[in-house]
């Protein structure tokens, strides 16, 4: 049996896991879910990136969990190849589900089309506090395409705004990049999330 760390993307916390955490208990394995730092509701949203996987990081040592399979959605990839370099040793393998692989010295914006980032600039402009609030005829649309519309708003209501910071820190993957660490990945052939067989995609080797 395995031990499974569960990381959230955008606009999500870790309650966003709950039936595959229950799923994967059912089959005799251990799972957990946290929230990384400035996601969920009635939170300080303040955070940069190296403070979002710093929250990782000390959730998994804090329980002392070793010999984990760490896996990262969406944005949450960004966050567990950070993890990796700095607890590599508790790692059994790294799993990126429709997550960003970012090549070194680039933000998740950069890894985004054009009119997506305009779009977010512009969220975060309407925000005036540097936050981004998914409107709902695009996660309708882009994020859960294939689902019911009573399931598209039961979910939207569990979102809450996304600190932007974390999304423009440049980020350092060098030592990533040389970690002897077994990686896999996991990509949704549906998810329209970003447009297929274009430039943009959610893994380097996707361009």
């Amino acid at each position: 049996m395995s031990t499974f760390v569960l990381v959230h993307g955008s606009w999500h916390d870790g309650s966003a896991w709950i039936a595959v955490v229950h799923h994967l208990e059912a089959k005799g394995h251990l799972a957990f879910a946290p929230t990384i730092a400035g996601h969920g509701k009635s939170v300080d949203k303040n955070v940069n990136h190296a403070q979002c996987t710093q929250s990782i990081v000390d959730y998994i040592v804090g329980k002392d969990l070793t010999d984990i399979v760490l896996l990262g959605h969406s944005f949450g990839g960004t966050i567990i190849a950070k993890v990796a370099e700095a607890i590599g040793d508790r790692i059994r393998r790294l799993i990126f589900f429709d997550a960003f692989v970012l090549n070194d010295g680039e933000s998740l914006r950069d890894n985004v089309p054009p009119h997506l980032q305009t779009l977010l600039d512009e969220l975060v402009r309407e925000s005036n506090d540097q936050m981004m609030v998914i409107p709902f005829e695009m996660w309708r649309e882009a994020f859960l395409n294939d689902a019911d519309l009573d399931l598209a708003r039961s979910s939207y209501a569990q979102l809450s705004p996304e600190p932007y910071q974390p999304w423009i820190d440049k980020l350092d993957l060098r030592q990533f990049y040389s970690l002897p660490i077994p990686k896999s990945y996991l990509y949704c052939t549906e998810d329209n999330v970003l447009p297929q067989g274009e430039q943009w995609g959610w893994h380097p080797l996707n361009v």
